[in-house]
C-alpha cells in the first residue's frame, strides 16, 4: 500500500478507503492494514517515525495565521455550552479571547478545535470535529477522503488524525478543527483506545474505528441485504455542500389534536418492498416507495403513521454472530437461523441518521436524508402526521459473548451502558438484546434529547414511540426510578413541545408501568391492558364483560389521574410483534419455527382463538367466523375511547401464518401483498375503511375527557354474572347517539333496542354477521325495530337520525 508524503508530518494518506462506501466497493478495509496509520501516544507515533501534532492550544479559532480574535460562535451554542460535560471549561472557552495557532500538515490546516457542538460542525472556514470520552487515553480521527471528482467514490486517501489530550481535550470531549477538507463526501470515525479493565466496565479497542454517536449521517452498505456487503464497515459522514430543502412555501405541519389521531403502525421497507407493490423496483421498500402508496393510506382513512425504527440499523447483524436469544440445537435450525435479515430495526447503530437503505436506487446517505423529508413533506401535505418508533434503551452492540462493536461500545462503554460493577463489570440486560443503553446518565440523556430535538427540527417529524421505555426509568445502576430525569426532560423541552410522546410501558426486566408511566401529563401509553382484555371479550372468555366496558370507555380506571386524558391511551389489539388480526383469530399456538429459535422465542400469552382450526381451512363457516372476529375487533377498536392503532396489512387480513415474532425475514411474511388488497378490497378492507372514517367524522368517539354521566348509557344489570358475554349501551354526544351491542356468546342474543331521541329513528350502519357490503352502511338503513337480533360472535353499530 502506497502511502503520500505528509506521513512524516503526523498525518497518514492512504490509497486504499478506510471501508465500503458502496455496493462497487471492498468491504471492511478500515483498521485491517494500515502499517503508518497514527494512534496512541507520542512515543508510539516517534518510533514509527510519525510526529504527533504538537498543537499549541485547546481552542480552536479559524482564519489566518498570526490574527486574533475571538472563537465563532453560532446559534444554539451558548445552550450547548452549559450542560452537562465540560461545562466550565466550554464557559472560558467562549469567553476568552485567543490567538490564532494553526499547524499546516500538507493541503489541510489544523487547529485545535473547540468542544461544541458534538460531531461535525462547520466552523470559519474549518470543519471541527468533537466527540465525547470520559475514560479514553488516546483518541485518533480518521478520515477516509472521496476520489477527486467522484462523489461516493473512495480513492482519495485516508488519514488519521492522533489528538492530544492535553491540546484537543476540553473536559471530557476530544476536538479537532481541520481546514481544507472536502465539505461532503468524507467518511470520518474515530479509534478510541483506554483502560483494558472489563471488570470495571471498559471495553476499550483502538483497532476499532467507531461511528461517532453524533454523526448527522452514516455510510456503508448502501442496498438492503446486499450480501456481497454484508461485512461493509459502517462510518460517519456530513454534507454541508447541499442546498437547504425546500419545505415549500405552502408546507405546514398537520398539528392533529391527539383525542383525533388514527395511527397506523407500518415498516417503510415491508409497506413496498414485494413486487405485488407495481413500483419500479429501485422504488420498492424506499422513502419514495411511501409517498408512491399515500392514496392508500388516506383511502384506509387513517391520519398518522408510525414507522418502524427508520434509525439506521444493520439488517446482516444476525448473520454476524449467533443471536443471543439463540436456543438452536440443530444444524438445521443454525442455518435457517443465519439466513435471517433484520428487517423490523430494533438495533440502532446511530440515533441521528437516516436508514441510508430506505434510498430509492441504493442513493446513499445525502439521498436518505433528502427523501425521508420529502416523504414527510408528502405526509404532510396529505394531512398525515409521522411518528417514529425510536429504540432507546439498547444498541446493536449485542452483549459480551457475541459483541458487534461499532460505536458506544469502544467510544466509552462504562458511561453508554448500564452495568454491574459488583459482577465483574457485566452489561445488565433489561433489553432482552444483550445490553442496555445508560438512558438517565447526564451524557447519555444528552444525547438522546439532541437526537430527538434533531428529527424534530431536520426532519419535521411529528412525534416518538418510545420502544421499552421502561429502561428510560431505570437509573444507573438499573433501579426503577420514581421520577426518571429523561421522562422528565422529554416532557418539558421546548423542541419537543409540540410532539406527541408515547411510551412503551414495560421492559424485559419486568418493569410493567401500564397506567403507572412517569408522565408529567403528557406522555401516552401502549395500552397493553386495553390489547388484552378486548382480545378475551371478544373471543368470548368468561368475566371479561366490565373489563371490556372499561377498557373501551378509556381506561379510566388507569388514566384518569391528576390532568391525563383518555388519549393518553394508545388502544391497540395488534402490533408488529405478535399475531397480525387475521392470525389471532386462525391459530391457538404460535408458530415460530422459522426464526430458528426452537420455538422458544416470541410470547405465549396471545389470547388467541383459532375458530375451530389451526391455521388455513376450507370450512367455511370457520373462515366466516373468523371475517367476523376481524370486524368485531376493528369495530371495537374503531369506538373506544383513546387513541387507536392499527397495524399495516390488517385491512386487507395478512398472515405470517402463525409467526408471532417475525422480526428476522425479509419476504412475503412480512411484506405487504397489494394483490390481496386489491382482491378483498370491497369486502375486508371496505369494512375497515368505513370503520375509520366513522370514527373521524363522529365527534362521540373522541372525546377529550372521560366519560361521564349523560355521556353513556350501559343497558345492562347483568354485569356480576361472569357467564354473561354481551354487551350493549348508548354514546350520546352534541346532536348524536349512537347505539352499540357486542354478542360473544356462540348463540343468538335478541336484544331490547332503546327508544331514539325525539323526532329520531334508528338506522342499522353495522351488522358483522351480514355480507360486504351489507356489514358496513356508512349512511344507514332504516327501519330497525323495538328488538334485534344480535348473532353470535357478532356485534352491531346503530345511529340515531332524523325521520325522513
Amino acid at each position: 500500500m502506497d502511502t503520500f508524503a505528509y506521513s512524516q508530518q503526523g498525518i497518514c494518506i492512504l490509497h486504499s478507503p478506510f471501508c465500503d462506501s458502496g455496493p462497487d466497493l471492498p468491504a471492511n478495509k478500515l483498521g485491517v492494514h494500515s502499517p503508518t496509520r497514527v494512534f496512541g501516544g507520542s512515543s508510539q507515533l516517534r518510533a514509527s517515525g510519525i510526529l504527533p501534532m504538537g498543537l499549541k492550544f485547546s481552542r480552536c479559532t479559524s482564519g489566518r495565521a498570526g490574527q486574533s480574535h475571538s472563537v465563532k460562535t453560532w446559534d444554539g451554542i451558548n445552550s450547548q455550552c452549559t450542560k452537562v460535560y465540560g461545562r466550565h471549561a466550554q464557559e472560558g472557552l467562549l469567553e476568552e479571547e485567543v490567538p490564532h495557532i494553526s499547524e499546516t500538515r500538507g493541503p489541510f490546516k489544523l487547529f485545535p478545535g473547540q468542544a461544541f457542538p458534538l460531531g461535525v460542525a462547520e466552523v470559519g472556514n474549518g470543519l471541527n470535529f468533537a466527540v465525547f470520552s470520559q475514560n479514553a487515553t488516546a483518541v485518533t480521527l480518521c478520515l477516509s477522503l472521496p476520489a477527486s471528482g467522484k462523489s461516493g467514490k473512495r480513492g482519495g486517501g485516508t488519514i488519521e488524525l492522533a489528538l492530544d489530550p492535553h491540546k484537543n481535550k476540553t473536559g471530557d470531549i476530544w476536538h479537532i478543527c481541520v481546514e481544507g477538507l472536502p465539505r461532503s463526501d468524507v467518511l470520518y470515525g474515530y479509534r478510541v483506545d483506554g483502560p483494558q479493565s472489563w471488570h470495571d466496565g471498559h471495553r476499550f479497542d483502538s483497532n476499532t474505528v467507531l461511528v461517532d454517536p453524533y454523526a448527522k449521517l452514516v455510510d456503508g452498505r448502501r442496498v438492503f441485504a446486499d450480501s456481497s456487503q454484508k461485512l461493509a464497515k459502517f462510518m460517519g459522514t456530513y454534507d454541508f455542500d447541499s442546498l437547504p430543502f425546500d419545505w415549500g412555501h405552502d408546507y405546514k405541519l398537520p398539528n392533529i389534536a391527539e383525542k383525533d389521531l388514527v395511527i397506523y403502525e407500518m415498516s417503510v421497507r415491508a409497506f413496498t418492498a414485494d413486487e405485488s407493490s407495481g413500483l419500479d423496483v429501485n422504488k420498492r421498500g424506499s422513502y419514495i416507495g411511501v409517498i408512491e402508496k399515500i392514496p392508500h393510506l388516506l383511502e384506509l382513512g387513517v391520519n398518522a403513521v408510525e414507522l418502524l425504527p427508520v434509525f439506521e440499523f444493520d439488517e446482516f447483524e444476525f448473520q454476524r454472530r449467533r443471536n443471543p436469544r439463540d436456543h438452536m440445537a440443530s444444524f438445521y435450525l443454525c442455518f435457517t437461523f443465519c439466513n435471517l435479515i433484520n428487517t423490523w430495526g430494533y438495533s440502532t447503530i446511530n440515533f441521528f441518521s437516516p436508514m441510508i437503505r430506505y434510498a430509492s436506487s441504493g442513493g446513499g446517505p445525502i439521498n436518505a436524508a433528502r427523501e425521508f423529508k420529502e416523504m414527510v413533506k408528502a405526509l404532510h401535505m396529505n394531512g398525515i402526521e409521522v411518528i417514529l418508533d425510536v429504540v432507546y434503551n439498547h444498541t446493536n452492540e449485542a452483549d459480551d459473548k457475541y459483541p458487534y462493536t461499532t460505536s458506544f461500545r469502544g467510544i466509552d462503554n462504562k458511561v453508554y451502558y448500564m452495568l454491574d460493577l459488583n459482577n465483574g463489570g457485566k452489561l445488565l440486560n433489561f433489553s432482552g438484546c444483550g445490553n442496555t443503553f445508560n438512558c438517565n446518565h447526564p451524557v447519555v440523556l444528552e444525547l438522546i434529547l439532541d437526537s430527538l430535538r434533531h428529527w424534530v427540527t431536520e426532519y419535521h417529524v411529528d412525534g416518538f414511540r418510545f420502544d421499552l421505555a421502561s429502561i428510560l426509568c431505570r437509573g444507573t445502576d438499573g433501579s426503577p426510578l420514581s421520577a426518571p430525569p429523561l421522562i422528565r426532560a422529554i416532557a418539558k423541552d421546548a423542541t419537543l413541545s409540540r410532539c406527541k410522546i408515547i411510551s412503551e410501558p414495560w421492559d424485559c426486566g419486568g418493569l410493567y408501568l401500564v397506567g403507572g408511566f412517569p408522565n408529567w401529563d403528557r406522555w401516552a401509553e401502549w395500552n397493553g391492558k386495553y390489547r388484552d382484555d378486548i382480545r378475551q371479550f371478544i373471543k368470548g372468555d368468561a368475566g371479561m364483560k366490565g373489563t371490556f366496558a372499561t377498557r373501551i370507555a378509556g381506561s379510566a380506571d388507569l388514566y384518569r389521574v391528576n390532568k391525563r386524558k383518555p388519549y393518553h391511551s394508545i388502544n391497540f389489539i395488534i402490533a408488529h410483534d405478535g399475531f397480525t388480526l387475521y392470525d389471532l383469530v386462525s391459530y391457538n399456538f404460535k408458530h415460530n419455527e422459522a426464526n430458528g429459535e426452537g420455538g422458544n422465542d416470541g410470547s405465549n400469552d396471545n389470547y388467541s382463538w383459532n375458530c375451530g382450526a389451526e391455521g388455513e381451512t376450507d370450512d367455511a363457516n370457520i373462515n366466516a367466523l373468523r371475517s367476523r372476529q376481524m370486524k368485531n375487533f376493528h369495530l371495537a377498536l374503531m369506538i373506544s375511547q383513546g387513541i387507536p392503532m392499527m397495524v399495516m396489512g390488517d385491512e386487507y387480513g395478512h398472515s405470517r401464518y402463525g409467526n408471532n415474532n417475525s422480526y428476522g425475514h425479509d419476504g412475503a411474511i412480512n411484506n405487504f401483498q397489494w394483490k390481496q388488497l386489491e382482491e378483498r378490497k370491497k369486502s375486508h378492507f371496505g369494512f375497515f375503511s368505513k370503520a375509520i372514517k366513522f370514527r373521524k367524522t363522529h365527534a362521540v368517539f373522541c372525546q377529550e375527557d372521560f366519560l361521564k354521566k349523560g355521556d353513556v348509557t350501559w343497558h345492562e344489570d347483568n354485569w356480576d354474572n361472569p357467564d354473561s358475554k354481551f354487551l350493549a349501551f348508548t354514546l350520546h354526544g352534541e346532536n348524536e347517539d349512537i347505539y352499540l351491542a357486542f354478542n360473544a356468546h356462540d348463540y343468538s342474543v335478541k336484544v331490547w333496542i332503546p327508544p331514539p331521541p325525539q323526532n329520531q329513528r334508528w338506522y342499522r350502519v353495522v351488522d358483522t354477521n351480514l355480507a360486504s357490503p351489507n356489514d358496513f352502511v356508512f349512511e344507514g338503513v332504516p327501519g330497525v325495530e323495538s328488538t334485534y337480533s344480535v348473532a353470535p360472535f357478532s356485534s352491531i353499530l346503530l345511529e340515531a337520525k332524523p325521520a325522513s
